[in-house]
């Protein structure tokens, strides 16, 4: 299996991955019903090398794929290849676990101007004078 390029140097090997697959499910006929084209990525958050603050972040950011065990699981039954399923999880994986380790942005909290509040009263009274022109008058 190929490795994992996570971006800024770091790699996860394809030896610390895992791949089954099995039958999937829906409409298909034969081929569903035949070939298992099903495919599950597996890796054991623990053996990732990465340091422990990132492996912390993974196990907070996808924890409701991560199982008691501490394994990463991807499934992908998309394609009605095997192969096509196997790239496209490891891919996802790939995606999944970048995303994940990624320190984000601290949100610099804004403030919405007094004209805008402004405009934003004006054109509302606006409106209900318009509605309340429209109103029929017993």
């Amino acid at each position: 299996m190929r490795d994992l390029d996570l971006g800024d140097g770091i790699v996860i090997p394809g030896s610390l991955l895992r791949a089954a697959t099995s039958r999937a499910g829906g409409p298909g006929g034969q081929n569903v019903n035949k070939v298992e084209t099903r495919v599950t990525i597996e890796v054991d958050v623990d053996t990732l090398p990465l340091p422990d603050d990132r492996k912390q972040r993974i196990r907070e950011r996808l924890a409701g794929r991560i199982n008691k065990l501490g394994v990463l699981r991807v499934t992908s039954q998309a394609e009605r290849s095997q192969l096509a399923n196997r790239d496209r999880a490891l891919a996802r994986m790939e995606e999944l676990i970048a995303d994940a380790i990624a320190e984000q942005e601290i949100r610099k909290p804004t403030r919405i101007s007094r004209a805008q509040k402004t405009r934003r009263l004006e054109e509302k009274k606006r409106r209900a004078q318009t509605k309340k022109l429209r109103k029929i008058e017993d």
